[in-house]
C-alpha cells in the first residue's frame, strides 16, 4: 500500500538530525523534499481510506493517521524560520482533520495547501534547469522502468507478477491525474522504501526529469494531445493557466481543472507534458540559461576554480537574467532590485571564495528565480506593457535629451547656429546606430550581455567626464562680465572645427548610450500580441520628452546670459554625477569592477546604487566639482575689484 510506502520514508528521514539540518542549506532542503512528498501522498491516497465521511479501509486509514503525524513532526525538525508556527498550525489542523474524517477533497487541499507553504519557508528547485527532452526519458523509460511498470505503463511488465506490492500502474489516469511531474521525479530520485522502486541516484538530475516528464505522458492518449494542441493554440487565455515550465511541473491535472474545467485540464496537461517547450517563452528561456549558469558556477568553485566560477556567475547574470530586466522591473520592480542585489553578492562570495556562503546565495536565488518566472509567465496585460514601454523610454531617454538640449541652448545662446549640425547630426546618428544595432542583435549575432553593458559603461563613464569638463567651463563662464565682447572676441576660435567635433562626438556617444540599452529593453519586452500597446508607450514616451525638449528650450532663451551658464553649468554636473554612477555600476556588473556593497537606498534615476565603488566616485566628481567652484569664485574675486 502507498501510505505504508511512505511511511517507511518517513521513519527513515527521522534519523536526520536538526542540527544537521540547521547546519546544511543542502541536509535542510533535503529534508523539506521529503515532507513535501509526503504530504503529496497524502493528499492523493487519503480518498482511498475514507468515503462519505466513514473508514473505507481501516489500514489505510491508521496509515493516513500515522502520515499526518509524521509530517507534524518532521516540520518541528527544520530550522526555524518565521513561517514555522503557522505551517505547525496549519499540520496540526490537518492532522485533525482526518482523525474527524473530513472529506477527500477537503483534506487534499489542506495538504496541498501546506505544501505549499513549506517550499514558501524552505525553497527547493522544483523544476527542471534546461528543457526535458522526452526522447532521452522514453529511451531511460524503456530500459530501466518498461520491465516492471510495462512498456505502456499498465504494470504488466515481465517483473511485475514477481513484486510484492506491485507496481504503480502509470497509466492509470484516475490516479495519474493527481500527480505532479515534480512528485513523479522525487519518487524516481529518492525512490519508494518497502517496495521495488529504487532510487535512481545514478541518473542525473537532467535524466530524472526527462524520465519524470515521459511517465506523466502514459495516462493520456493521443486524442488527448491532439486536442490540448488546439486548444493552446486558438485560446491564448490559457497560456496565463500554466504560464512557465516551473508551474507545469508543479501543477497536477486535478488541480488545473480547478482553473480551466476538467476536460481543458486533462488535454492542456496531456499536450504541454508531451511538449513543454511550448510553454517556455523568451523570458522562461533566458531564466533557464541563469540556471545553469548558477548550478555551473557552482559546480566550479566547488572545484577550486575561482575564475571560471566567476565568469559563469557573470553569465548566469548578464545573459540569462538582464534580458528579462525590463519586463519584470514592469511587473514587478522590488524583485528585479532584489535579485540583481543577489546576483551581486553571489559573484563578490564567488570572488572572496565563500564557498558555503555561494551555495546559501545560490539558493536564495533560485528560489528568487522562480518567483521571476511567474512574475513573467503571466498575461502579456496592456496596461504592464504599455507602462514598461514609456517608463523605460522616458528614463533612458530623459538624459541624453538634457544633454542635447544644453548643447543646443547653448550654441543658440553664443549666436552659434552654425554649429548645431554637429549635435544634430550626433543624436540622429545615434539613433540610426540604434536601428543598426537592434538589427545585429536580432538577426546577426547575439549580443551578449557583456559586451552590452561594457559599452555602456565605458560610454556613460566617457559622457561623464566630458560634461564634467564643460560644466566646470560653463561654470567659470557664468561669473565673467562683459558676455557679449566675450562671445564675439573669443568663442569663434573656442567652437574650432575641433571643438564642434567634440560636440558631435558628446552628442553621439550620450543619445547612442541611452538608445542602446531601450532597443535590447523593447526587443526583450516585445511579444505577440502585445505590439500596438509597445508602440502606444513609445510613442507617448517620445511625445512626452518632445515636451519637456521644448519647454526646455524657450525657458533657457529667456533667461539671461549669465543665469543660463549658472543653470547649465549645475544641469550638467548634476548629469555628470548620476552617468558616472551609472557607468560604474555597469562595468561592475561585467566583473570590470569589484562590488563592495553597503546599505543605502538605490535610485536609479540618480545613478545612486548601494555600493563602496559607485558612491566613492560619486563623491569624487562632487568633490571636484566644489573645488572647481571654489576656485572659480577666487579666481573671479580680483579680476572685478580692478
Amino acid at each position: 500500500m502507498q501510505a505504508l510506502r511512505l511511511l517507511s520514508i518517513v521513519l527513515l528521514s527521522l534519523f536526520v538530525t536538526v542540527s544537521t539540518a540547521q547546519a546544511d542549506p543542502l541536509a535542510t532542503q533535503d529534508k523539506a523534499k521529503q515532507i513535501w512528498q509526503v504530504l503529496d501522498y497524502l493528499a492523493v491516497d487519503y480518498g482511498r481510506s475514507v468515503k462519505d465521511g466513514h473508514v473505507a479501509n481501516e489500514a489505510e486509514y491508521a496509515e493516513m493517521q500515522e502520515f499526518a503525524q509524521a509530517a507534524e513532526r518532521q516540520l518541528t525538525e527544520l530550522p526555524p524560520t518565521p513561517a514555522a508556527p503557522e505551517l505547525a498550525k496549519e499540520a496540526a489542523a490537518l492532522r485533525a482533520s482526518i482523525a474527524e474524517k473530513a472529506p477527500p477533497e477537503s483534506v487534499g487541499e489542506q495538504a496541498r495547501k501546506l505544501a505549499g507553504g513549506l517550499l514558501a519557508a524552505y525553497p527547493v528547485p522544483m523544476a527542471p534547469g534546461k528543457l526535458p527532452d522526452l526522447q532521452q526519458g522514453a529511451k531511460l523509460y524503456q530500459s530501466q522502468c518498461a520491465s516492471c511498470h510495462g512498456v505502456s505503463g499498465h504494470a504488466d511488465g515481465p517483473l511485475a507478477a514477481k513484486l510484492s506490492p506491485p507496481p504503480i500502474a502509470l497509466a492509470d489516469h484516475e490516479r495519474a491525474q493527481e500527480r505532479s511531474v515534480f512528485a513523479l521525479q522525487q519518487i524516481i530520485t529518492r525512490g519508494v522504501e518497502g517496495t521495488s522502486m529504487p532510487a535512481f541516484a545514478q541518473l542525473s538530475d537532467e535524466e530524472r526529469w526527462a524520465l519524470a516528464y515521459f511517465a506523466s505522458t502514459l495516462s493520456y492518449s493521443d486524442a488527448d494531445r491532439q486536442a490540448g494542441a488546439k486548444l493552446w493554440t486558438s485560446q491564448p487565455a490559457l497560456h496565463a493557466a500554466v504560464p512557465t515550465l516551473a508551474l507545469l511541473s508543479q501543477t497536477s491535472e486535478a488541480a488545473l481543472a480547478k482553473t480551466v474545467g476538467a476536460d481543458a485540464a486533462r488535454q492542456l496537461t496531456a499536450y504541454l507534458r508531451s511538449t513543454p517547450g511550448s510553454v517556455t517563452a523568451s523570458s522562461t528561456d533566458s531564466l533557464m540559461i541563469a540556471r545553469d549558469k548558477l548550478k555551473e558556477s557552482l559546480a566550479t568553485l566547488d572545484k577550486g576554480d575561482r575564475q571560471l566560477a566567476s565568469r559563469l556567475a557573470l553569465s548566469a547574470y548578464l545573459d540569462g537574467f538582464e534580458p528579462v530586466e525590463p519586463a519584470l522591473a514592469a511587473k514587478n520592480q522590488a524583485l528585479f532590485q532584489d535579485i540583481e542585489k543577489t546576483m551581486g553578492l553571489y559573484r563578490n562570495a564567488v570572488t572572496a571564495g565563500q564557498v558555503e556562503r555561494a551555495h546559501e546565495i545560490a539558493q536564495k536565488l533560485q528560489s528568487q528565480l522562480d518567483d521571476a518566472q511567474e512574475a513573467l509567465g503571466g498575461t502579456n496585460d496592456a496596461i504592464s506593457t504599455f507602462l514598461g514601454a514609456l517608463t523605460i523610454l522616458l528614463r533612458e531617454g530623459l538624459e541624453a535629451l538634457l544633454v542635447v538640449v544644453a548643447m543646443m541652448a547653448f550654441l543658440k545662446k553664443a549666436d552659434r547656429t552654425d554649429v548645431l549640425p554637429y549635435v544634430h547630426a550626433g543624436w540622429v546618428t545615434a539613433l540610426a546606430a540604434g536601428g543598426l544595432t537592434w538589427a545585429v542583435a536580432t538577426y546577426v549575432v547575439d549580443l551578449s550581455g557583456a559586451s552590452r553593458e561594457m559599452t555602456e559603461g565605458f560610454s556613460a563613464v566617457f559622457a561623464a567626464i566630458v560634461l564634467l569638463g564643460v560644466g566646470m567651463w560653463m561654470h567659470q563662464k557664468s561669473l565673467a562680465g562683459r558676455w557679449q565682447a566675450y562671445v564675439k572676441a573669443k568663442l569663434s576660435s573656442a567652437l574650432n572645427k575641433k571643438s564642434a567635433l567634440m560636440l558631435f562626438l558628446l552628442s553621439f556617444v550620450t543619445v547612442y548610450r541611452e538608445v542602446f540599452e531601450t532597443v535590447l529593453f523593447y526587443a526583450a519586452l516585445w511579444t505577440e500580441g502585445n505590439g500596438v500597446f509597445l508602440l502606444a508607450g513609445l510613442a507617448s514616451g517620445i511625445a512626452i520628452l518632445a515636451a519637456i525638449a521644448i519647454v526646455l528650450l524657450r525657458s533657457t532663451a529667456r533667461l539671461p546670459i549669465g543665469q543660463f551658464f549658472a543653470f547649465s553649468s549645475a544641469l550638467v554636473g548634476v548629469l555628470a554625477v548620476v552617468l558616472i554612477g551609472k557607468g560604474i555600476a555597469a562595468l561592475q556588473k561585467v566583473g570590470f569592477l569589484q562590488v563592495t556593497p553597503i546599505s543605502m537606498p538605490r535610485i536609479d534615476v540618480l545613478g545612486i546604487y548601494p555600493s563602496v565603488q559607485t558612491v566613492v566616485a560619486q563623491v569624487l566628481i562632487l568633490l571636484i566639482i566644489a573645488a572647481s567652484v571654489v576656485y572659480n569664485l577666487r579666481s573671479h574675486r580680483p579680476s572685478t575689484q580692478v
